[in-house]
C-alpha cells in the first residue's frame, strides 16, 4: 500500500478566526487509538468547542470530537476524551510562558493529515469583543464593495 503524500483537510474551525484574534500558529501532532485515526480518515471530526491546555508541561487537547469509529468493536475510543498533543519542547515552554499573559488562549483551527500524519493546527489567540467583531465584518463588507465597484468599471470600459 502506497503512502499518502501531501496534505489531507479533515475538519476547520471557521467560527475561531472570527472570535479571536489569531497571534501564533503551531503544527501539533496528536496521540491517537487505532479507531480515532480510522474514524478521521473517514473525514469526520469537529473542532467546534475545542480548545487546548498546558498541565503539567504538556500540550492537550480537550473537546474535540472525533466520533466513534463504526466498525469499532469494544475496543472503540470516547468521543470527546483529552488528547496529548505532540510539540517541541521550546514551544512548550514558549507556549508556558505566554499564556500566563491574561487573556490569551489555545484553539484549534484544523485538522488534518500531513504524508499520512495526523496533524492539528493550534492557534494562540485572544478573544474578541463584539466591537471588534463588527469591525472586522465591516472592513469584509468594505473590501468587497470595493472590488465590485473595480469589476464593474472594469466591464464598463471593455465594452
Amino acid at each position: 500500500m502506497a503512502k499518502e503524500k501531501g496534505r489531507k483537510l479533515i475538519a476547520q474551525n471557521k467560527k475561531a478566526r472570527h472570535d479571536y484574534h489569531v497571534l501564533d500558529t503551531y503544527e501539533c501532532g496528536l496521540v491517537l487509538t487505532g479507531t480515532e485515526v480510522k474514524s478521521l480518515r473517514q473525514g469526520r471530526a469537529s473542532l467546534v468547542d475545542g480548545f487546548g491546555q498546558v498541565d503539567g508541561g504538556e500540550v492537550w487537547l480537550h473537546n474535540v470530537h472525533i466520533p466513534e469509529y463504526a466498525q469499532g468493536t469494544w475496543t472503540n475510543h470516547s468521543a470527546r476524551r483529552k488528547r496529548k498533543l505532540l510539540m517541541h519542547r521550546a514551544e512548550i515552554d514558549k507556549l508556558i510562558g505566554r499564556i500566563q499573559e491574561s487573556g490569551l488562549t489555545l484553539v484549534p483551527l484544523s485538522l488534518y493529515f500531513v504524508d499520512g500524519r495526523a496533524k492539528v493546527e493550534l492557534a494562540l489567540a485572544r478573544g474578541k469583543r463584539d466591537y471588534d467583531k463588527r469591525q472586522t465584518l465591516r472592513e469584509k463588507q468594505d473590501r468587497r464593495e470595493a472590488e465590485r465597484v473595480i469589476s464593474a468599471t472594469r466591464r464598463r470600459q471593455r465594452a
